[in-house]
């Protein structure tokens, strides 16, 4: 396969009405531009568009294996990118990333050990503690010189006991922030004094839109981080290929991906040759397509910075990663802020289910025409309070 196109069309607006969408379809039938769930409006790269018309082309669709391909792809990006030297047995493949957060869950804690989560945060974090019953500790998520962070010493005030597992997501989601390496060694220290393990969400690692900062994988600090760690990352969101289900544990210590995997035995199925198609094409071809909506989506986010915090009542913080704003709406006289954008004609992620009901989250993942579409019918809400 070869790259035949070096300019993306991220403006072209595509109806995805009529294709079975979970984002496009909560709001049929209603004046309500949907801006929630995290996928975007944007093709996919046209290499994997023709690798998935490839395979199809081809007519059977059996059991597969893991792709020895994609694992070589995958190590080689993280080499690249991070300087992480990764092994090939390390590498578990899910059909999601939220089965890795309830596999985590399971697998790194024993009956009454404890899972610590930053609050608000993206709300998987919070059922697989609930479902995997386990004790739940919340580390508020705070500013932090403009930065949403977790607060570790409020967490720590919290702890009763040794063991468990802490749950930390970078790129945060929601709030966008990056990590930097002292805040990576503080979370390390945290989860050395208290003998925790560490799932690391990083499923948003491509899309950092400073082009100052740079993604450090939590288990890459040091030997000590890497063999308490379970890291997760997947092409999906940076490619909008979630729907096909292909993400990636990393594990470096063995006994823990035994226990991962013995939970996931015969529940979690593998993933499928049409997933994994499309996510070799996307790591082996992608990198232009992913550059151009990098530059997309940055002039979105300063667009918004400008444009929400104008608006009376509303306020937005830097948003360092991710497409995905963290609205705080507290100075709006509205009981119910989702609701509220909502009959305005804004379908928005409710700050509740994240954990702050004071809060929205915009996708901006779309088209700059829907975008300029939602900031006036919130303006114009605002407006008539």
């Amino acid at each position: 396969m070869t790259t035949r196109q070096t300019t993306f069309n991220f403006d072209l607006e595509l109806d995805r009405t009529h294709t079975d969408s979970d984002k496009w379809d909560k709001y049929k039938g209603q004046d309500i531009l949907p801006m929630w769930v995290a996928d975007s409006d944007f093709q996919s790269p046209p290499e994997v568009i023709e690798a998935l018309q490839e395979r199809v082309s081809h007519g059977i669709f059996g059991y597969t294996h893991s792709s020895e391909k994609l694992t070589e792809l995958f190590i080689a990006r993280l080499a690249e990118k991070y300087q992480w030297q990764v092994e090939p047995e390390w590498v578990v493949y899910l059909p999601g990333l939220v089965c890795g957060l309830n596999l985590a869950a399971r697998a790194l804690t024993d009956d009454g050990q404890t899972i610590i989560s930053p609050s608000p945060i993206y709300p998987p974090f919070i059922s697989s503690a609930k479902f995997a019953e386990r004790p739940l500790v919340k580390a508020p998520v705070v500013l932090n010189e403009g930065r949403w962070l977790p607060d570790l010493d409020a967490a720590e005030a919290q702890l009763t006991g040794k063991g468990g597992l802490f749950q930390m997501c970078n790129p945060l989601n929601p709030g966008g922030t990056v990590y930097r390496r002292e805040e990576l060694e503080a979370t390390l220290a945290f989860a050395e004094k208290h003998d925790l393990f560490v799932c690391s969400d990083e499923i948003h690692c491509d899309l950092l839109l400073d082009d100052s900062l740079t993604h450090i994988p939590f288990a890459s600090l040091n030997e000590s981080a890497a063999q308490r760690s379970i890291t997760l990352m997947a092409p999906s969101k940076t490619f909008n290929i979630a729907g096909l289900g292909a993400s990636i544990a990393i594990i470096p210590n063995a006994e823990i991906r035994k226990r991962f995997s013995k939970v996931k035995r015969g529940i979690v199925p593998g993933v499928n040759v049409l997933a994994f198609t499309a996510a070799e094409a996307a790591y082996e071809h992608g990198e232009p397509w992913l550059q151009a909506q990098l530059n997309y989506l940055t002039s979105h986010r300063d667009l918004l910075m400008t444009e929400i915090n104008a608006i009376p009542g509303l306020k937005l913080e830097h948003i360092e990663a991710t497409y995905l704003a963290w609205i705080d709406c507290s100075g709006l006289p509205v009981d119910n802020p989702h609701r509220f954008f909502e009959e305005a004609g804004v379908g928005l992620s409710p700050g509740l289910d994240f954990g702050n009901r004071r809060f929205v989250r915009l996708n901006f993942g779309c088209t700059r025409k829907t975008l300029d579409e939602a900031l006036k019918r919130m303006k114009a809400a605002v407006a008539e309070l």
